[in-house]
C-alpha cells in the first residue's frame, strides 16, 4: 500500500482525504491510501523522520506550513515566495521536496470562473493564506491591492509581502473593511464571523469575492454577495484545485475533470450538518 496524509492540528475537519480519495478511486489507483494525522509543531520533526517508503506525500495545513521547511532537502520557488509548504513529495532517491499548491490553486480557481486578469483588488485580512493571496494577486491584478488589516504589525507584515512579492500594496484599518467590497476581486482570508459585519454592505453591483473559508459556508458575506448577483468562490473551489496538483505531484499521474473532487467535497459538507 502506498501512503499519503494530511497533518495538522486541528485535523478533525479536514476535507484532505475525501478529496484525495476520490481522485484515487478516479485513476483507478486501488493500491494508495490517504488519511489524517493530528500533528503540532512539536510532533512535527518526529513524525516526519518516520515515515518509511512506502510514502509517497503529505499535505500540511496549519501550524505546520512554515515549520516543516527545516525539515525538508529543498522547496520550490512558489514555496520560498512566501515561506510556506502545503506539500510535500517524497522522492524515490529518498528525499523530501516542499512545494505550495495554494498560490497556483487560487489562481486555477479564479481562471475557472473565468477571473484572469483585475485592475484593482482588495485582501481582507492577513496571515499565511494572505501572503499566498498576493502571490496569485503578483499574476492577476494589474494595479494596486488594498490589504485590510487589525493591527499595524499586520500591515507591515503584509507591506513586505508586497515588496518580496512585485505587488503594489496599500493597508487600510480594518474599521474600513466595507470599502473593499467596492474592489472587482475581494479575496477575504479570516476566520468564521470576521467578515459578517460587512454583509450588510455589499454594493448593488459587485464584482468577484474569494472567501477561502467552506465551513460554515456560506458564510453572510458570500450569500450576501450571492444575493446581489456578484460572482462567488468559496474555500471548496480551493481546496479542490490545489488538492488536485498535489494528487498530480504524489502520484505522477492527473486526475480528470475536477467534478468527482468537487463532489465528494460536497457531499461530505452535507453529511456533517445532516
Amino acid at each position: 500500500m502506498i501512503r499519503a496524509a494530511v497533518l495538522g492540528s486541528p485535523i478533525e475537519h479536514s476535507l484532505s482525504p475525501v478529496l484525495h480519495r476520490a481522485a484515487y478511486q478516479e485513476l483507478g489507483l486501488d493500491d494508495w491510501s490517504y488519511d489524517r494525522f493530528e500533528v503540532d509543531e512539536a510532533a512535527l520533526p518526529a513524525f516526519v523522520a518516520g515515515l518509511g517508503a512506502e510514502w509517497a506525500g503529505l499535505s500540511l495545513t496549519m501550524p505546520l506550513k512554515r515549520a516543516v521547511i527545516p525539515l525538508l532537502d529543498g522547496i520550490s520557488d512558489t514555496a520560498a515566495s512566501v515561506e510556506a509548504v502545503n506539500t510535500v513529495v517524497l522522492t524515490k532517491d529518498g528525499r523530501r521536496v516542499g512545494d505550495n499548491t495554494d498560490i497556483p490553486g487560487l489562481i486555477s480557481a479564479l481562471r475557472e470562473r473565468g477571473v484572469e486578469k483585475v485592475e484593482s483588488a482588495a485582501v481582507l485580512g492577513a496571515g499565511a493564506t494572505a501572503s499566498s493571496a498576493l502571490a496569485a494577486l503578483s499574476r492577476v491584478c494589474a494595479g494596486e491591492v488594498t490589504a485590510y488589516v487589525r493591527s499595524r504589525a499586520r500591515a507591515d507584515e503584509m507591506r513586505h509581502w508586497g515588496e518580496r512579492l512585485g505587488v503594489p500594496v496599500r493597508t487600510a484599518d480594518w474599521s474600513d473593511a466595507a470599502e473593499a467590497l467596492a474592489a472587482p476581486l475581494v479575496i477575504a482570508t479570516t476566520p468564521a464571523g470576521a467578515t459578517d459585519e460587512l454583509a450588510a454592505a455589499v454594493p448593488e453591483r459587485p464584482g468577484t469575492l474569494f472567501d477561502v473559508l467552506y465551513e460554515p459556508w456560506p458564510t453572510a458575506l458570500a450569500a450576501a454577495w450571492s444575493e446581489r448577483g456578484g460572482k462567488l468562490l468559496g474555500g471548496l473551489d480551493l481546496l479542490v484545485h490545489q488538492a488536485v496538483l498535489q494528487v498530480e505531484q504524489m502520484t505522477g499521474r492527473t486526475p480528470g475533470p475536477l467534478a468527482a473532487m468537487r463532489a465528494a467535497g460536497e457531499a461530505a459538507l452535507r453529511e456533517r450538518h445532516m
